[in-house]
């Protein structure tokens, strides 16, 4: 079984590998010197939005981020236990083949709890994505439309539109979701919802 991934250590490496400050990141990705503090000491778990904003000033995307410094060698099958969580600690976002040299595409399986849902800001991104619900419901807003789907429901859309996820439910919503390019990095102005 794979063992949970150290976001704290990871994140220190990376700063350090830069000749970065706590301090000097804080300033590049405009948080608090103590958000950095408290990352790097796995004390809290920053939501996938913060997290963007500090690996941007890095910059590091978020599947590297996650993949590590040694991609794996190509294989065709992923047990549950191969799948690297890069969620936020209340939603799971799980990546098949992170660590797969030369990916095109970002395949996610994706748990929103009830009333869980993306971040306050809109996402924007280079690409598309698109995603079959498997159970639960899920409000998705893209460019100011929304839609509630349930399961069997689908959707696929331009990225670079301004979007939102969110489980307006009482149960756990649960989507099966791919997007491209894989790496929701472009400095700065991207995030991804996974």
């Amino acid at each position: 079984m794979q063992e949970a991934f150290d976001v704290g250590a990871r994140l220190k490496q990376l700063r350090l590998s830069r000749g970065l400050s706590q301090r000097e990141l804080a300033k590049r990705a405009g948080v608090t010197n103590s958000t950095i503090s408290l990352v790097e000491q796995n004390n809290v778990s920053p939501s996938v939005s913060s997290l963007k904003k500090i690996l941007d000033a890095l910059p590091v995307s978020i599947s590297a981020f996650f993949a590590g410094d040694e991609p794996s060698q190509p294989q065709p099958f992923y047990r549950r236990d191969e799948l690297t969580d890069i969620g936020d600690g209340r939603l799971s976002w799980r990546l098949v083949a992170a660590r797969r040299p030369d990916r095109r595409m970002s395949i996610i399986h994706e748990r929103y709890p009830p009333g869980a849902d993306s971040g306050e800001e809109m996402l924007e991104h280079d690409g598309e994505e698109g995603g079959v619900v498997i159970s639960g419901q899920i409000e998705i807003t893209v460019n100011g439309e929304v839609g509630v789907l349930g399961a069997g429901d689908a959707y696929y859309f331009d990225s670079r539109l301004p979007h939102r996820f969110r489980n307006p439910g009482n149960e756990e919503c649960v989507i099966v979701s791919a997007s491209t390019p894989p790496t929701f990095s472009d400095a700065g102005q991207e995030q991804h919802h996974a």
